[in-house]
């Protein structure tokens, strides 16, 4: 071990490994110090059951804040879309670096774009939140799908596809570029179809609260922009308590007018996983200027979709 080097808590998913080293990188380049990854398992990786029965994506997050919290590693790297809603005391956020795509993909056979899948195609997914926006577009445009709950790393998804028990996957466009294998997309969702998670495409580094030389390192690979707009989709996600097996889907787009950004629009939607009821609403407004601000916006568009019913979509899941 490099006396010198950081030492970077990562999963040992292919996609994990990827977007750490791409981080270590940028770390090395900001601090000239080496960076060391640092493989942890964790319960989510060794367990076959469905990630909503042990605590959703969450279980990812646990184990690299376990070994943050004990000094086994300096800094870890999150999916922010995994990140639970409420922020330890003891860790921080220290960078939100510029967003992946946020949207959606499919992976079809035959190279087919989701509305050309033939009537009774089967779509795998783990995600509530896609089955029930993907439910719902086929339903309110007459087409006839059946979506099937898978989980697993992205190659055992693909494979299902190409071994045709399914017809098509749903995946992040983000992961499939991280690990370089964008080129097998066969459609994008646009987020008119399925909006995201919140968090989608963006990447969390996180760190000991008290540790202020790194903080300010690391605080060098943060994007303004990108945080302002992941603050409001998981404000929102965390006033509606979703909770991560809850379908919720936000995403917060900035509107330019030429080079100078206007406005953001926040989107949220909530639904039944069958697709038969939904709650979508969107505001739009001035790009928040502080933390406090885009976590109020999240708040409100909230409050106007519960006051539209969206509590009663939320299933066992509701506090």
């Amino acid at each position: 071990m490099n006396d010198n080097a950081l030492r970077l808590g990562t999963r040992r998913s292919r996609l994990a490994m990827a977007q750490s080293g791409q981080v270590a990188e940028a770390v090395s380049r900001v601090t000239g110090r080496p960076v060391e990854l640092v493989e942890i398992t964790t319960y989510g990786d060794v367990s076959r059951e469905q990630l909503a029965q042990i605590g959703g994506t969450g279980v990812f997050v646990t184990a690299l804040r376990d070994a943050l919290l004990r000094g086994e590693v300096d800094f870890a790297v999150h999916s922010l879309k995994d990140l639970p809603t409420t922020q330890p005391d003891e860790l921080v956020v220290a960078a939100v670096p510029a967003r992946e795509d946020p949207r959606d993909v499919i992976v079809a056979r035959d190279a087919l774009k989701f509305t050309d899948l033939p009537s009774g195609a089967r779509i795998g997914t783990g995600s509530p939140r896609r089955m029930a926006q993907l439910n719902a577009y086929a339903r309110s445009h007459g087409l006839d799908i059946a979506t099937v709950p898978i989980r697993g790393n992205v190659d055992t998804r693909i494979g299902y596809v190409r071994s045709g028990e399914l017809d098509a996957v749903v995946l992040a466009a983000a992961g499939l570029n991280r690990i370089g294998r964008g080129d097998e997309v066969t459609d994008f969702l646009s987020v008119d179809t399925v909006l995201p998670a919140p968090g989608q495409g963006a990447l969390a580094i996180e760190c000991a609260a008290g540790n202020a030389d790194l903080v300010a390192a690391l605080a060098e690979l943060d994007d303004p922009f990108t945080r302002i707009a992941v603050t409001a989709e998981r404000s929102l996600l965390a006033a509606l308590e979703a909770g991560c097996s809850a379908p919720v889907g936000a995403l917060a787009d900035l509107l330019a007018d030429g080079q100078i950004v206007k406005e953001m629009r926040l989107r949220g939607v909530v639904g039944t996983t069958d697709g038969t009821r939904m709650v979508q609403l969107s505001t739009t407004g001035p790009v928040p200027e502080t933390h406090d601000r885009a976590t109020a916006l999240g708040r409100e568009l909230a409050a106007e979709m519960l006051a539209q019913g969206a509590a009663g979509l939320m299933g066992e899941r509701a506090h």
